[in-house]
């Protein structure tokens, strides 16, 4: 019984690191090959479109510009699928509010439950006027995207396009 209960409180973190190698890599600072800024309004990122070379690391620099809490989130379509129930649960743990993000209810709850943390390498979560950065090396060939999985934020199309070139 016991390895049962570990398990089913591992089990996030097992599945989300064999796909995070499809999608890339955290980058090396020494490594960043250009700085992209990205804008979070509320419903739309500005690029809405970003170009990368295989291999090439990026540091970005997030800016929520809006009005509401958002995500940037580099993953492919299926991990953002998966990572909005994770997401839907910080809504209704009053973590995640429209305007703002309870960080201290988030610490307590990823006592709980490791993966509401929302710590991963490939994701800033930030509340309105907040600045996050990110360094990510695109090292594989998936198809991919950067999203915002506050919930109803994806499905209205909070979606970046990025294109391996």
């Amino acid at each position: 019984m016991r390895f049962l209960l570990i398990l089913i409180i591992l089990y996030p973190s097992f599945t989300f690191a064999g796909p995070m190698k499809n999608i890339g890599e955290i980058g090396k600072p020494h490594e960043i090959t250009r700085t992209i800024t990205v804008k979070m309004y509320d419903n739309y990122y500005e690029p809405a479109e970003i170009n990368v070379k295989k291999n090439e690391t990026i540091k970005f620099i997030v800016l929520n510009v809006g009005e509401l809490v958002h995500e940037f989130n580099i993953a492919t379509k299926e991990m953002h699928i998966k990572h909005q129930p994770e997401m839907m649960m910080l809504v209704e743990n009053e973590i995640l509010l429209s305007n703002k993000v309870d960080k201290k209810k988030m610490i307590q709850m990823a006592k709980k439950n490791p993966s509401m943390a929302h710590t991963h390498s490939n994701s800033v979560l930030l509340s309105p006027g907040e600045k996050g950065e990110l360094v990510w090396k695109f090292s594989n060939k998936t198809k991919i995207e950067a999203a915002c999985n506050v919930p109803g934020h994806y499905e209205v199309g909070m979606i970046v396009k990025i294109n391996e070139i």
